[in-house]
């Protein structure tokens, strides 16, 4: 029940917040077909790719994708680096990760820095690869627009597995993406953390809860 009251009081929270872990667009926004080239891991970098105390921004996401790629410099997380490669990021806020580490430790970690090292010591270096890539939909630049219009899609991942779209509501707009752990709660994205460096070729979406692709 009280693990129930923190994920509530979690989702809460990020879906009020109101930082945006956002970039300029290097292009028109009203173009169909995104051209920008600013890469997604120039916008997580961007704040100074630190540990804070806002669990509602993307330092673990951040952390995790540099700690693949010191270990793996040829890891495909590495598409992330490569602004002219159109990609579709979902991107849990760091609270996410902390729940996550609860489920997988049964503790709660006290800071960013603690939950980031609890997940590293739990599953590996591997294993938050294939999370990363789980997140990544190659080759399509979904916006906000597309998101609300592609109920019951799947969308295939770059880890090689699929996530559906259900679609809530598209005014406020409500998006439920169904993961592979089918006895956990789906991620959702937040509702105001969409189109996250918009008008690039590369773009993401903030989300609650992290994707999981496999049964935990």
């Amino acid at each position: 029940m009280r693990t129930r009251r923190l994920v509530t009081a979690a989702v809460a929270v990020a879906l009020g917040a109101t930082t945006l872990a956002a970039a300029p667009a290097s292009a028109s926004s009203g173009s169909s077909k995104p051209t920008g080239t600013r890469s997604l891991a120039a916008v997580l970098t961007s704040d100074g790719n630190t540990f804070d105390h806002n669990w509602y921004d993307y330092d673990i996401v951040t952390e995790a994708v540099l700690a693949v790629l010191a270990a793996k410099p040829n890891s495909p997380v590495k598409v992330l680096a490569d602004g002219t490669t159109p990609v579709t990021a979902f991107l849990p806020d760091d609270r996410s990760f902390q729940v996550l580490a609860y489920d997988l430790t049964k503790r709660w970690p006290s800071t960013e820095k603690k939950t980031f090292e609890a997940l590293v010591a739990a599953v590996g270096v591997d294993a938050i690869e294939q999370v990363l890539l789980y997140h990544v939909v190659p080759g399509a630049t979904i916006t906000k627009r597309d998101a609300v219009k592609a109920n019951g899609a799947a969308l295939t991942t770059a880890q090689g597995g699929t996530v559906t779209v259900k679609v809530l509501n598209k005014w406020i707009p409500i998006i439920e993406l169904k993961d592979q752990d089918r006895n956990d709660v789906n991620p959702f994205v937040n509702p105001r953390r969409f189109d996250i460096n918009k008008g690039n070729k590369q773009i993401a979406h903030g989300i609650v809860f992290v994707l999981r692709p496999l049964d935990l």
